[in-house]
């Protein structure tokens, strides 16, 4: 992946006493002590963070954080007062209020909480407003409103007005409208917070549906965790003004960098966001070219386990066998151990998401084997594994 966006040192504060409130910045202050020594208040402390191009990266932190300070920053709606922003290298610091406009125009595009609907435009009108504005001539610009409204379900209400449709339709609207620009970074704040919970899932649901197709550079805005869990490729955490962790999903559940994030992530429904992979353990295994039922039956006794899953030289899975049935072919002096092997293993992918298999994972009485592209066998799911998991404790991973 390559860098599509690069902030650097990017500060704000909010005051008069401001040279001053940066040098206590730079003795190390706190945000309290400088609005108590100066009167300014701290937005953004010196933040450094980069977004690879293509990907939903997600800031998040509760009110006051600074994260909505932070992200109009990135297009200048807000002046820094330290700091650089560079997309695709290029410094937006560095450059006039002309050259400014034009970014905003065709390289980012906005989508706010609030709709910021016109309610006496038409749902089309409202759509094409934004290259409206760029000089785009009429039916140019109503076939781009028209192919951004079908992108987002709204196929047929153009000709509507905003009071004619719900919330979440109007939210849809104001997410077309960025479309339309086709902008390659797309700047979402807070874009989904004042819908109802079920319509805020289905637009969860439609802009990552968009986001598969589409592949735009995404920076959204969130104080909910679950949200920043299902949407973000990489999730960043504020308290404060300052950045307090940046990582994967996966990394800000496993391994959180302070008493702020554990208590963030201490109620978080863990099934939406582990996979196969995170909770798979190693599972005992014997080799159905080479191997017999006496080495089955070593390697039963050596790890304490009734069952091991059967390999080909190539690894790949060829089913499961039991003690009992081992024995019985000792007993027997045989060595066929292809007559005893179970093949009705339940299978599963190491991308697939816990919730989507966590009630089969409860019923089955073997435990799920996970299997790569080429049907090789990467671990097994047992049920203590998954509820250690999603009870935060430690896992043990496959390399």
């Amino acid at each position: 992946m390559t860098v599509k966006l690069q902030v650097k040192e990017l500060t704000k504060i909010f005051g008069k006493r401001i040279p001053k409130a940066k040098e206590l910045l730079q003795q190390g202050k706190t945000k309290a002590a400088i609005l108590k020594e100066t009167g300014a208040t701290i937005g953004v402390d010196r933040a450094n963070f980069e977004v690879e191009s293509g990907e939903i990266f997600v800031i998040m932190g509760l009110s006051g954080s600074g994260k909505s300070t932070l992200v109009r920053m990135i297009n200048r709606l807000i002046e820094p007062t330290d700091g650089s922003v560079l997309i695709d290298g290029d410094d937006l610091m560095k450059i006039d209020k002309k050259a400014l406009r034009e970014v905003r125009r065709k390289k980012m595009s906005m989508v706010f909480q609030n709709f910021g609907l016109f309610p006496n435009r038409t749902i089309l009108d409202n759509t094409a407003y934004g290259l409206e504005i760029q000089g785009v001539d009429k039916v140019t610009r109503n076939q781009k409103a028209t192919d951004a409204l079908n992108l987002v379900g709204l196929d047929g209400y153009g000709n509507q007005y905003p009071t004619q449709l719900s919330g979440g339709m109007q939210q849809r609207v104001g997410l077309a409208r960025a479309l339309a620009n086709d902008p390659e970074i797309l700047l979402m704040d807070e874009a989904f917070s004042a819908l109802d919970p079920l319509n805020r899932s289905d637009m969860q649901d439609q802009l990552l549906d968009l986001q598969a197709t589409m592949h735009k550079t995404i920076i959204f805005i969130s104080h909910d965790l679950n949200e920043a869990l299902k949407l973000g490729d990489h999730i960043m955490i504020m308290k404060d003004g300052e950045i307090v962790q940046t990582g994967t999903p996966e990394d800000i559940l496993t391994r959180p960098a302070d008493e702020y994030v554990e208590k963030f992530i201490e109620n978080v429904d863990r099934s939406k966001v582990y996979t196969a992979g995170n909770v798979m353990i190693r599972p005992t295994t014997i080799n159905i070219d080479k191997d017999g039922p006496r080495l089955a039956l070593k390697r039963m006794r050596e790890n304490e386990v009734s069952t091991v899953y059967v390999v080909n030289n190539q690894r790949e899975l060829v089913g499961i066998i039991d003690a009992r049935d081992v024995l019985e072919l000792v007993r027997q002096d045989s060595r066929d151990l292809q007559s005893v092997i179970n093949t009705a293993v339940p299978t599963t992918t190491e991308e697939t998401p816990i919730n989507e298999i966590l009630d089969d994972i409860s019923q089955t009485g073997i435990p799920f084997a996970v299997l790569n592209e080429q049907k090789q066998l990467r671990g097994i799911i047992i049920r203590g594994a998954v509820l250690g998991a999603l009870a935060g404790n430690e896992v043990n991973h496959l390399a």
